[in-house]
């Protein structure tokens, strides 16, 4: 999946809608795109919230990745970095949104003065050049001064969007540790099943908790990386020396990344109590052809794809909240919006876990996509349908870049219909349902 940016990774993951029940097949799903207008338009999101219980979420992705939304450019000098970052983080209060989830460790690397790893390139140019300033503690103290929640968003695993290990720093811990790292489809990736690997990545990226009061630590939908036709993730050896107790090797990686999860829930915990976890995973779990529990898609499953098993950690209250990027409009055959809502809602009733829903301002206005997205109102009338559902506790944009440019006043249309007002920030008391220190998880199928 060749632009390392989320728009590329999920437009080939819907090139990629599939029909398969096992990772690594993947053949091109019909796209049906009749719009399915919402019976209850005009609902404000978070209509029917109780007295006492936190604001819906209003949030913006801000990927610096490839220098998606920030800096425009490498090498901009730190004063010009800085007001970047500050128009974005206004672009978030003028479009009255309350949370900025802010990409700060793209690619193995830092935006943060880090002891683990190296300044990520797209500041200067060069990785691990300092760039004079400190990007992340300059968000979370200026968000905050805005009444923005700051979610510090990270990559576990991903080491570089090219696989030439050679052109990462000398003091990389890729470059000191080569037997971590799996190329796979033309990156570089750390390897999941390699203790060390998962006790080092959480080291590097609670570094950052230590540090600053952030308001939540975020993943995105990388775990495993996203099959590609013809080609291996090898991780022969490290399933050979730790794979004992698992039936197969697919139910071992997801233990893996379920391990991942749990501990890095502890973790945050112990370090700082007010610091949420949350994780916006690809949109489908399970199709029901599949699974009898799955939503009714012909899709990409996260389950067995990329061997993230998002419906235990939502139904196992491992998480704080749960933001499925649910990236297709209205009536899309393959993947339909106003199909997966109740199905999350479904999953998200009687836990813990709060649900809120990624959603694709990035396809507003874009010819590429299906006639749905060249309507204005399409962004406002999944709000509006989302709003039936009381688990649905809000939404969360991607991405900045989109929220400036917002081609065809998708956004606008999103504020006056559903945020008339400003909302506050969605602080919540966090700690509940914590994993107990020793819990993991356990061999087993989907959770019933």
């Amino acid at each position: 999946m060749g632009n390392p940016t989320r728009r590329a990774f999920t437009l080939a993951a819907l090139a990629a809608v599939t029909t398969t029940g096992s990772a690594g097949t993947a053949a091109a799903a019909p796209a049906g795109t009749a719009a399915v207008t919402p019976t209850a338009t005009g609902t404000a999101a978070g209509a029917g919230r109780r007295r006492g219980e936190p604001a819906e979420m209003r949030g913006m992705w801000l990927a610096t990745v490839a220098n998606r939304d920030w800096p425009s450019r490498p090498g901009l000098s730190a004063a010009q970095q800085r007001d970047e970052l500050l128009g974005r983080l206004d672009l978030a209060v003028r479009n009255r949104l309350n949370a900025v989830v802010f990409q700060v460790r793209p690619t193995a690397d830092a935006l943060w003065p880090s002891p683990y790893e190296p300044w990520s390139q797209v500041l200067t140019g060069t990785q691990g050049e300092s760039p004079g300033w400190d990007p992340l503690g300059t968000a979370v103290a200026e968000a905050h001064a805005r009444g923005l929640e700051l979610h510090a968003w990270f990559n576990p695993y991903r080491v570089a969007t090219h696989s030439d290990l050679g052109r990462l720093v000398p003091t990389h811990p890729a470059r000191r540790h080569p037997e971590w790292v799996v190329p796979y489809g033309g990156k570089l990736y750390y390897n999941p099943g390699l203790p060390e690997v998962r006790a080092f990545v959480q080291d590097a990226m609670l570094d950052a908790v230590r540090r600053y009061p952030l308001d939540a630590v975020h993943f995105d939908d990388y775990f495993y990386p996203y099959p590609v036709a013809g080609q291996t993730f090898d991780d022969d050896a490290a399933y050979e020396a730790h794979g004992g107790g698992h039936p197969t090797r697919a139910d071992w990686r997801r233990s893996n990344i379920d391990l991942l999860v749990l501990e890095t829930a502890g973790r945050i915990k112990a370090i700082r109590p007010t610091t949420q976890f949350g994780i916006s995973p690809f949109g489908v779990w399970r199709n029901a052809s599949t699974d009898p529990l799955g939503s009714g898609t012909r899709a990409l499953q996260s389950y067995d794809d990329v061997y993230a098993d998002t419906r235990t950690w939502v139904r196992e209250g491992w998480i704080d909240y749960l933001v499925p990027q649910l990236y297709w409009n209205i009536g899309l055959a393959a993947a339909d919006y106003a199909k997966l809502v109740p199905w999350w809602a479904d999953v998200a009733r009687g836990s813990r876990t709060r649900l809120y829903l990624g959603e694709a301002l990035y396809k507003a206005g874009d010819p590429a996509q299906p006639a749905a997205w060249q309507d204005p109102a399409e962004l406002s009338e999944h709000l509006s349908l989302a709003a039936r559902y009381p688990q649905v506790r809000g939404h969360v944009f991607f991405a900045a870049g989109d929220v400036a440019a917002d081609r065809v006043g998708a956004m606008a249309r999103v504020v006056a219909d559903h945020y008339a007002r400003p909302a506050p920030a969605p602080r919540r008391p966090t700690g509940a349902g914590v994993p107990a220190p020793g819990a993991g998880p356990r061999s087993r199928g989907p959770v019933t």
